[in-house]
């Protein structure tokens, strides 16, 4: 049998040739992440610590922690991933239990979604959608048949999902539920499911979501809020209230960066959830389609990456940049539909741009892997253009003896 190296080193070479577009635009969106939190967060810093760069600089060093993660993980064949995906999603499975003990998990603002490390709070559900959607990616190909043509290949993922579901609400995290469940089914129908069996599972859904948005007042409060938030803008429309204010200051070109005024103790949360409106504020509605179009353009060389794996005959890889594009769109749909009231209020970050540790540590994680796999796309083709022998270069498939 033939052993499956644990690293293999990526060199400097194969880095500088990862599609462009990717790298730019991922880079582009983190500088600009970096540069909204030092904007941002500097009221509510100063108030908070007496110093108006506390929050900036904790940023920056999640960044650091995330390259060094990254760095690791770009090192990994992805086939490493296929090979102990039941065992990363049983991992991701105690990290959501285990933040439900006391003296464990923290809880912040009612909700305990965070276990205390070191340096930071580590938020379960952001690892929990990545690792689903690295066993959701093996899964496919393991059972691309039985997901095809049996009842049996489509429950198991979903029965998988309403564990962690159950999980996710008991914290609660009704945002990352939404955003897990959509992902599991998006991917269930690019893996072949039938249309009619997506059609229940999304009608059933709905239905499911719809009973845990009414089972609390505060959800239901939310629901009623968000379609007229003027109606009561002091108490429970106050936040989205002060965010449409925020669009309205921006107007086309904004008010220039630093200048914004919600940020002032106006708008709660402008350096997390609601950093999108203060974007807009002092970069206005150009800038708020610039950002868009970067994620777009992100995300669209995300999927480019993964055609390119399955057209190389490598359905996992395929499957798990489609996953990871997934993830980041609906977090990034969720997140600007908050913040201009076209969804009711959710607790998700805007990717790679609200404050956070475990958002940017994870999703740079998966952007790392991305990447990973696009260069083992380019050794395939290297092997079939130029007949090299793949042997130590990351591409050799564990064979059974």
């Amino acid at each position: 049998m033939r052993r499956l190296s644990i690293f293999d080193k990526v060199s400097s070479k194969e880095l500088s040739n990862v599609d462009v577009y990717f790298l730019v635009s991922s880079c582009m969106i983190v500088a600009l992440g970096l540069v909204m939190v030092s904007s941002a967060s500097v009221a509510i810093s100063d108030s908070m610590y007496g110093h108006p760069y506390f929050f900036v600089i904790r940023q920056v060093l999640y960044l650091v922690i995330a390259l060094i993660v990254g760095g690791i993980v770009i090192n990994l064949p992805t086939e490493w991933m296929h090979r102990w995906g039941i065992l990363i999603l049983l991992g991701a499975l105690v990290l959501l239990i285990g933040v439900l003990i006391p003296g464990v998990g923290k809880s912040v603002n009612g909700s305990q979604r965070w276990i205390r490390l070191f340096i930071f709070n580590l938020q379960a559900s952001e690892v929990a959608k990545v690792c689903m959607v690295i066993y959701m990616s093996g899964y496919l190909v393991r059972r691309s048949e039985q997901v095809r043509e049996k009842l049996s290949g489509f429950l198991l993922p979903l029965i998988l999902s309403v564990i962690f579901l159950f999980l996710l609400l008991l914290e609660p995290d009704f945002g990352a539920s939404v955003v897990l469940l959509g992902t599991v089914m998006a991917m269930l129908f690019m893996g072949g499911a039938k249309v009619y069996q997506f059609l229940l599972l999304l009608f059933g859904a709905f239905v499911a979501l719809g009973l845990v948005a009414v089972s609390e007042s505060y959800r239901m409060k939310r629901l009623m809020n968000f379609t007229d938030p003027w109606a009561d803008p002091f108490n429970g429309g106050y936040q989205l209230s002060q965010a449409l204010i925020a669009y309205g200051r921006g107007e086309w070109f904004g008010l220039g960066l630093g200048n914004s005024v919600q940020k002032l103790s106006y708008l709660p949360e402008a350096h997390t959830d609601f950093v999108f409106s203060i974007w807009v504020e002092e970069t206005g509605m150009i800038g708020g389609l610039l950002l868009i179009l970067l994620f777009g353009l992100m995300v669209s060389r995300a999927f480019k990456i993964g055609n390119d794996s399955l057209q190389l005959s490598r359905p996992f890889t395929g499957y798990l940049c489609y996953g990871f594009a997934i993830l980041i769109v609906a977090q990034v749909v969720i997140n600007i539909g908050v913040n201009t009231g076209l969804l009711p209020t959710k607790g998700l970050t805007l990717p790679l741009i609200s404050f956070g540790g475990s958002s940017l540590i994870i999703t740079l994680t998966s952007l790392f892997i991305i990447a990973r796999v696009d260069i083992e796309n380019k050794r395939v083709l290297a092997v079939v253009e130029n007949e090299i022998e793949p042997k130590n270069m990351g591409l050799d498939r564990v064979q059974d003896s």
